[in-house]
Formats: structure tokens, sequence, C-alpha cells
């Protein structure tokens, strides 16, 4: 997942490019994924792109052609040009994999298509299949712990989606908790990721040490740990979590809508769904650009945007969920006026830096 040069003899690379192919041809004996089709209608509806992300990474989980992350870059490697041009060697390849001999990937969704359905989906079918028999999904923040906490709640509520698992389900209908309480077989524990340095309230470490060949571990915006910001020291320490020979994981999936490092993109994608093809498709709404700012100062132009967005969100898209994008001209930019809107955010509804990071 190290990232790799987005500039090769002065052209700009396609992400698309850069994507890991994994190979459709699966023993059925192994896995099925078509007997998982109806729940897969159920679950994601007429979003295909859902279906597709979740199924390419059961493929590539359960399949049986792949012993690791390293076995699918060597495939790709021999196959993709692109590659060969960009590193000299396939052992040049191997060093910008972030977790090689682990089975381990990214999905790269862009915001607001989807992800955490996807991640159930997968979390779901891997339970039913006996392949695992714990999921882990770690978060970077408390905020979005519970969102999806949430979100995993009322679709394991859902009638339909157990009725249409196949049967037999050695895991039909998983339990969703946190890390408070003892990871069982069956559950989905959701945390965010700092519990897992926090002995004292968290009961990963008891639950899990020794079972990581039977637990899938699923990384929510999978950048945070990829790009951890200098005061965040839980976060600088996430991949160091998923290495520790203590827990030996081997199923590791992570999901991001901004799958770089630095101005780098990640090396481990399997499966992309853009922003643009989400628009396309109709799935997200069309960019509404804001009109020419005269503002003077950071902070006038920080009240125009929130102002512009509570008015979308309680206005104008009260039905839908209104997203405001912020462009600037490289990561560098990006990242300091990432800080200035978080404190901006803090000071203006009176919150914690957390929770406007998140907001």
């Amino acid at each position: 997942m190290k990232a790799v040069s987005m500039i090769l003899d002065k052209q700009r690379l396609k992400n698309q490019d850069l994507v890991l192919k994994v190979s459709p041809s699966v023993d059925p004996a192994k896995f099925d994924i078509s007997k998982y089709e109806a729940f897969l209608d159920a679950l994601c509806g007429d979003r295909e792109y859902q279906k597709e992300a979740t199924r390419e990474t059961l493929r590539y989980l359960l399949g049986g052609r792949y012993n690791s992350l390293r076995d699918l870059a060597k495939e790709n490697y021999r196959q993709n040009p692109v590659l060969q041009d960009l590193y000299p060697s396939l052992e040049d390849f191997y060093k910008h994999l972030q977790l090689p001999d682990k089975l381990s990937c990214t999905l790269d969704l862009a915001t607001a298509t989807g992800k955490s359905y996807v991640i159930y989906g997968i979390a779901r079918i891997m339970l039913a299949e006996g392949a695992v028999n714990q999921v882990l999904v770690l978060c970077p923040s408390n905020t979005i712990e519970t969102g999806l906490t949430e979100k995993f709640r009322s679709l394991s509520g859902d009638r339909t989606l157990k009725e249409v698992l196949p049967e037999p389900a050695i895991i039909s209908n998983p339990r969703i908790i946190n890390a408070s309480q003892t990871i069982q077989r069956g559950d989905i524990c959701i945390e965010n990721i700092h519990a897992t340095y926090e002995r004292t309230k968290s009961s990963i470490e008891d639950s899990l040490i020794g079972k990581g060949e039977r637990t899938l571990v699923i990384n929510d915006e999978v950048h945070h740990m990829a790009n951890p910001p200098a005061r965040d020291q839980a976060l600088k320490k996430w991949k160091e979590f998923l290495l520790d020979p203590k827990y030996n994981f081997k199923y590791i999936v992570g999901d991001s809508g901004t799958c770089y490092v630095g101005n780098d993109y990640f090396t481990d994608v399997i499966y992309r769904f853009s922003l643009r093809e989400s628009i396309e498709e109709r799935f997200v709404k069309t960019i509404d650009y804001v009109a020419e700012d005269v503002s003077h100062t950071r902070e006038e132009k920080f009240q125009k945007i929130y102002d512009n967005h509570i008015q979308n969100k309680s206005l104008k898209y009260r039905l839908i969920k209104p997203l405001t994008i912020l462009v600037t001209k490289d990561i560098a930019a990006c990242k300091r006026l990432t800080e200035d809107l978080i404190n901006f955010l803090a000071d203006k509804e009176n919150i914690s830096r957390d929770k406007g990071e998140f907001q």
C-alpha cells in the first residue's frame, strides 16, 4: 500500500492503471460467489459497483489462488506493463507493499458511494462461509465508529438479508458490538483504533490473541493509517497492530475514498469506483460550484463556506446528504487547509478537534 510515483516519463498515470486485477477464475468447490447474488441484490439494490467491489474482494480472499498480497502483486507485475515501467524489478515492487505477507487489499470507493454497505457485505459473507469466526472493524475516530455501528445494527436487523443468505450459513446473524465487550464467535466488533492501545477499556487483546487467522480485519478510512497526523500516536501504530505476531492476522481489507500516501496512489487497490464515475452514473449528485469568492481573509472564506453548507443541508437538499468539497493545488496545501478548517469548525460549533475533524 506504500505508494508509487504518479509521474512517469512526464506523463500522468491513471490511477485505474495501478489497480491490481484479481483473477476471475475461482474453483467453485472452494468458493461460489453466485450463491450470494440474492443477498447482494437485497443489500446493494441497483448499485452494481458495490456488488462488484464485494465480489472482487471475496474472490481474492476465498478463491484459493492467492496466499498473500505478494502473490497478487507478482501476477499483476508480470501482466501490467505500467507496473514494469514503474518498478525496475519485481523485488522493487514488493518493497512498496505495506502488508505483502497478508491477504490484504484496499477498496477505493469515492465519498458518498456507500462504503459501509460493501464492508458489511464482505464481513457477513466471510462469516456465513465460515472463513472467519469474528470480524474486527477499525475506525480512525469515535464519530465514524458511532455511525458505522448504527448502520451495521440496522442492516443486521433486516430480516430480508438474513432470509436470503444461502443455507447452510455457518454464522447467519452476527452480533454487532464494540470492544468494551468480549469479542466472541459470530461477532462484528466495531472500534476506534485508539482502543487497541487502551488495555484497561478494550477487550481486543484478550479476545483476539492467537485468533488472527480466523479474524477478518477491516480498516475503515484506511488513508488515516497511511497518513497519520503527527499529534496522533495511536494512528501511527495502526500498522504495528496489524503486523503484531501475537495476533497473526491473515485477512485485512481497507477502504478509503482518498487512497494516497502524500501525492502517491496506494499499491494494493483491487477495486476503484471514482467520484467521476459516481457522478456520471448518477449515484452522486453533480458538483454545484459556488460563486466566485471575494473574501479577504481565511476566516471570512470559511464562514461563507460554512453558511453555504448549512443552507444546502437545511433548505436546498433536505432529503439528501450534501457534500462541500474544498480543492487545493497539492497535498501540502490540502493538509494546511484541513488543519485550519478543523480549527474553524471546532471554534464555530464549540466542539473538540476530534469531532471537528470528522464533521
